[in-house]
């Protein structure tokens, strides 16, 4: 039996072991760019005319290529490839939203290359004796609702239904957004599967960071996720007018503000595989003849070892504890998000490191920074990630950009994988 996977409605002939599979993605996602809001970059938010656009596309290709099509009632479309009577299903995909003008490749790319892998084995006549699902995630950005990952925490059975309540800023609710995208979110909870059921949930992604780049890598096999953790902090001390108050006891809110800065750096330039960031910062009364009464900031911490991101949030609340006895001040620091690392799992990422390696790579090993669908999934199931190099690093820009060559291999990375894994009886 042979995977089904019909033309290519590019060269409007048969897939041939010929074809220039990286092109073929290239061409695949300009044309999906165009599913954005007018304006610089992609604008593709969930639950609107650019995302039905963008599945009405996606699902065009997928029957195309002989899958069974659906979209689910969390708003994931779903390409299945049936194996054999009774066999597990791997689960493959990435997600369609983005950020407001942003770029062609972050979450799009890791639902067309896997399809991609799809017909080249076709094209190779080979089949698989297991099922595989594509999955096209419709909110993993969280850019219009205050909420992220609904499509795979509803697999992996942790959606929270108090999310649907949340308005965007036209004060529309989650809810009614999808009930008006024609799903309905009561039956959300249905959506859970069955881990027995599973062999694991692959996805691929551009790194949306230099680590491939600087090492000349056109891909690379994600370790783990890193855990995050977010801290509000509030400094709060005395104004007064900046030409009259001594300097001699004053109680300056951003001075302190500023040291806090400064250890969180500090903790982040000293601690390997520690992302340290100050990224809100607010000052009050703000005005340039008075010292500064208050300062509202956040701290963040990103590991892919939560021993390491625990210590250094506690060390920071140390640090912050001294300094208002110091200062004479008062400094609140609260932990307000906390979310574990999530590492990959070892099996799957050892045939994608060999797949990697056959295509032609080193099979690098690197952390990722960001979070993505595959943390929810991972309470699911083993899960693994595939990184293609992106240029300078950058990404959530309209900048962002993958070569056709790099997408290319990662096309044969993943063809491959599917090979090995077939062959393999640890996971099936």
């Amino acid at each position: 039996m042979t995977i089904g996977l019909g033309k290519c409605q590019f060269c409007q002939t048969e897939s041939a072991p010929l074809t220039n599979w990286g092109a073929r993605a290239e061409a695949l996602l300009e044309d999906l760019a165009a599913c954005s809001e007018a304006g610089p970059g992609v604008t593709r938010l969930p639950f609107t005319p650019e995302h039905r656009a963008a599945i009405d596309f996606l699902r065009s290709l997928m029957e195309a290529a002989g899958l069974t099509v659906d979209i689910d009632d969390a708003g994931t479309l779903v390409g299945r490839y049936e194996g054999p009577p009774g066999s597990k299903t791997l689960l493959m995909g990435s997600h369609l939203d983005s950020v407001r003008e942003g770029g062609a490749y972050d979450g799009m790319m890791g639902v067309v290359l896997p399809l991609l892998a799809l017909e080249k084995l076709r094209s190779d006549a080979v089949s698989l004796p297991f099922s595989v699902e594509l999955l096209a995630f419709a909110d993993e950005e969280g850019v219009r609702f205050p909420t992220a990952l609904v499509g795979s925490r509803a697999l992996a059975g942790t959606f929270d239904p108090a999310v649907l309540s949340m308005q965007d800023t036209q004060g529309i609710t989650l809810r009614n957004a999808m009930k008006s995208f024609g799903l309905n979110p009561d039956r959300i909870d249905a959506l859970a599967r069955g881990p027995a059921d599973v062999i694991g949930f692959v996805e691929t992604h551009i790194e949306q960071g230099p680590v491939l780049e600087r090492e000349g890598e056109s891909c690379g096999v994600v370790s783990a996720i890193c855990g995050i953790e977010r801290h509000q902090i509030v400094v709060t001390g005395e104004t007064g007018h900046a030409g009259t108050l001594p300097m001699a006891g004053r109680r300056d809110a951003l001075v302190s503000a500023a040291a806090i800065v400064a250890e969180v750096d500090r903790l982040g330039q000293s601690t390997p595989d520690l992302r340290a960031t100050v990224g809100s910062f607010t000052v009050a009364p703000n005005m340039v003849n008075a010292v500064p009464r208050i300062v509202r900031m956040t701290a963040e911490f990103r590991s892919p070892c939560d021993e390491t991101r625990h210590h250094a949030g506690k060390t920071l609340r140390r640090f912050t504890e001294k300094l208002a006895a110091q200062k004479n001040l008062t400094i609140e620091a609260n932990l307000t998000y906390a979310q574990v690392a999530q590492p990959c799992d070892d099996k799957l990422s050892a045939h994608l490191c060999e797949a990697i390696q056959k295509a032609d790579a080193n099979g690098l090993y690197l952390s990722s920074g960001a979070t993505h669908d595959a943390s929810a999934m991972a309470d699911l199931c083993p899960i693994a990630m595939l990184f293609v190099r992106c240029q300078d690093g950058v990404s959530h820009k309209p900048e962002e950009f993958t070569s056709a060559h790099d997408m290319g291999l990662a096309i044969s990375a993943l063809a491959f994988f599917l090979r090995k894994l077939g062959s393999t009886t640890d996971h099936i």
